[in-house]
């Protein structure tokens, strides 16, 4: 059995290690422009698909990967939070509309946001401190008690461990789910191969690395940072994670914890979690291509609309976020690489949410001519 000294320097190496993955994260972020709520509104607004097809890369090399992971025992997906037996599907639908228009609002999802503080933006920085303390609410405050009293109820049963591989692969005896995530992985990266500006080396090779890191985050916290019995409970134990759950990157939740570990530094039982350290690194990584690119700049809001709508938009994303169980990462890379039903849920519930998010900003410019 492991020591409690071995798990404390297990401890550290998940923190330092998901904190390095999320340098690289941030930096490539940064770089390639990658924005999920820029993706929505590069189709309405001009037709290109271009950082679409590099979200749906990313998600391809997510599911691929993983499907790696959990066919050789690397990691069990069952031990994560997406694999419920309960597809709540009402709050991934309601959440992840939410949140959806909350990011356009707020002018980018979780990770943008992050992003965006490292290169300088003051309005991020707010909307990073409002998402957060209305995540928060939502997990454990008024709208926790709403959350769990009207939405969470509402569920269908598919059986434990099951998802969208499983249940589309059971007849294709052991290596089912394999195959289906084989297919649909394949079936994105044909899609996006087909567009010639998609090939180019930049959104290819920044699609192809997002997607790696959250398969990088599964292996820190699945595999490098499980503990088959915890010396102190004799439980099984995945060290550092909020949820004592097998996690990988999310940007919703750990905005509250982050809030929450600053505010009570001085709280002993308070630690530095994967969530934390990725939403740390995230910041960090943006922050270095910003300086090392000399493209840094301080950035405030242009008055008192400007304001509201970042405002309210982060609010509706900190609820959305967590009702959704996940924000466009959260869900819409992490929860999709495990095949999750209500992982598919909630991202088309992101998509028409920014869709809408998109149509009134615009019908707001036009009400200003």
């Amino acid at each position: 059995m492991i020591s409690e000294a071995q798990v404390l320097a297990l401890q550290s190496n998940v923190v330092w290690a998901i904190f390095a993955v999320s340098v690289a994260l941030g930096t490539v972020m940064a770089r390639s422009n990658f924005c999920t709520m820029g993706a929505v509104s590069d189709i309405v607004n001009m037709n290109d698909w271009t950082r679409m097809r590099m979200w749906l890369f990313a998600i391809a090399i997510g599911i691929l990967g993983t499907a790696v992971l959990a066919q050789t025992g690397t990691i069990q997906l069952s031990k994560s939070i997406y694999l419920s037996s309960k597809v709540i599907w009402l709050s991934n639908i309601v959440g992840g509309a939410l949140f959806g228009f909350g990011m356009v609002l707020a002018s980018g999802c979780g990770s943008k946001t992050l992003v965006r503080i490292g290169g300088g933006s003051l309005k991020s920085l707010t909307v990073f401190i409002v998402m957060g303390i209305f995540a928060y609410m939502t997990m454990r405050g008024v709208f926790g008690v709403w959350r769990t009293s009207f939405l969470d109820p509402v569920f269908f049963d598919i059986g434990a461990g099951k998802d969208v591989g499983t249940l589309l692969g059971s007849s294709l005896g052991t290596y089912g789910r394999a195959i289906v995530a084989a297919v649909i992985g394949l079936v994105l990266i044909a899609f996006c191969l087909k567009d010639p500006e998609f090939r180019r080396t930049e959104p290819l090779l920044s699609a192809l690395l997002v997607g790696l890191a959250v398969v990088a985050g599964w292996t820190i916290s699945g595999a490098l940072g499980f503990v088959s019995e915890d010396p102190k409970t004799l439980e099984e134990l995945f060290v550092r994670t909020n949820s004592n759950r097998m996690e990988s990157f999310s940007f919703v939740a750990p905005a509250a914890y982050t809030l929450e570990l600053l505010m009570l530094w001085s709280d002993n039982t308070r630690v530095v979690t994967f969530g934390i350290a990725a939403t740390l690194g995230m910041i960090v990584g943006s922050l270095a291509y910003a300086l090392a690119s000399k493209s840094f700049r301080w950035e405030g809001f242009n008055g008192t609309e400007d304001t509201a709508n970042h405002i309210v938009g982060a609010a509706l994303m900190g609820v959305g976020g967590v009702t959704a169980l996940g924000c466009t990462v959260g869900q819409g890379l992490t929860g999709l690489s495990t095949l999750a039903v209500g992982s598919f849920i909630a991202f088309a519930a992101i998509l028409l949410g920014s869709y809408f998010g998109i149509k009134y900003q615009t019908w707001r410019v036009e009400q200003m001519v």
